[in-house]
Formats: C-alpha cells, sequence, structure tokens
C-alpha cells in the first residue's frame, strides 16, 4: 500500500521486472513485484530511475514500466522521440491487416490447413488501439508501441532491453517532475 503523499507515476508490468542498484547491467538488484506503484523520478537514455512507496530506489528499463492513467502526450510536450508522421506506420499496420485478413479467409474457405496458417502468419504482429484522436500502434519493424495525435508519434513503451550509449553506457540525465505532490 501506498503512503498518502506518494503518488505513483507508473507501474511495474504484469510480469514484474528487474532492477539495478545503477543503470548499469553488472548491478542488479532485487526484482520488482507485479503492479508496484512508483514514481519515475530520473531518465538516462532508457534507464528510470524509480523510486518505491517505501522509500526504496532503483533503476529499471524505463520503456517497459507502465504509465498511470493521465493525458497522453501531444505535439505540444516537445520534441518526439520518432517520426512526426503516424501515416506510413499506419501503411505498414494495414499491410499487416490485410496479409492476416487473406491468411484467415483462405483457412475459413479450406484453401490453407491450421499448420500452414500457423506459418503465413508466425512473424505478423499488429497492434492498434484508437479512441477518439488518440491513437495507439504496434511498430513491428522497430519492437515497439507508439502513441499518435493524429499528426505526430512518440515512442510509448519498447520491446527490447536498455541499450548502452558511447558514453559508458549512460544517456543525457533527464528529471521527471511528475504533476502535482
Amino acid at each position: 500500500m501506498t503512503s498518502p503523499a506518494f503518488r505513483p507515476t507508473h507501474i511495474v508490468p504484469r510480469n514484474g521486472m528487474p532492477a539495478w542498484e545503477a543503470p548499469d547491467p553488472a548491478r542488479p538488484t532485487v526484482p520488482l513485484d507485479a503492479f508496484l506503484p512508483v514514481r519515475l523520478v530520473e531518465r538516462r537514455g532508457d534507464w528510470g530511475h524509480i523510486l518505491c512507496a517505501n522509500g526504496w530506489s532503483a533503476w529499471v528499463d524505463g520503456r517497459f514500466l507502465v504509465a498511470v492513467p493521465q493525458d497522453p502526450p501531444t505535439a505540444d510536450d516537445g520534441p518526439l522521440a520518432s517520426a512526426a508522421d503516424p501515416r506510413p506506420l499506419l501503411d505498414r499496420v494495414e499491410r499487416a491487416l490485410a496479409d492476416y485478413r487473406s491468411a484467415v479467409e483462405e483457412l475459413a474457405a479450406g484453401a490453407l490447413d491450421g499448420e500452414t496458417f500457423h506459418t503465413r502468419t508466425a512473424e505478423l504482429r499488429i497492434g492498434v488501439v484508437v479512441d477518439g484522436e488518440s491513437m495507439w500502434l504496434y511498430d513491428a519493424e522497430h519492437a515497439r508501441w507508439e502513441y499518435a495525435d493524429g499528426a505526430r508519434l512518440s515512442t510509448y513503451a519498447a520491446d527490447d532491453g536498455p541499450r548502452a550509449t558511447a558514453d559508458s553506457g549512460r544517456g543525457p540525465t533527464q528529471v521527471v517532475a511528475p504533476d502535482g505532490p
């Protein structure tokens, strides 16, 4: 349970996640439990420094943290992490969906058996959530979720682990200030 003064900005994903004493893969610590509320206090590249309600802190792959529901990012929130135009990603999603639909129709018509259907669709990855003007798209080419506000994209979450940068594994430090106390 969290204290009244502690306001989480994120929760740990459903499968829990590894944690480190420092933004260094060689310094692991106790893994975090699933759905643990945390506050993201700093970012260094892909690394996120989190604070727990009991005062314990650790470093995690910040891209895997699940944001506590709040307004999604907009183009006015500052520079975006990826392509400014969502249309190329929408084109790839449409092609993947068309390929999947074609395979489903062939399976239903008896033109494909289950094994061939499995083989044909094994590499397809599609994810789309549309909520009014907001949209989340899975970019299978780059293994990450993108948020679109209708005009621009920003990276929302990624599938791979934290990457070391040329400057000894440390990206630029960014202090994250959550809204409110």
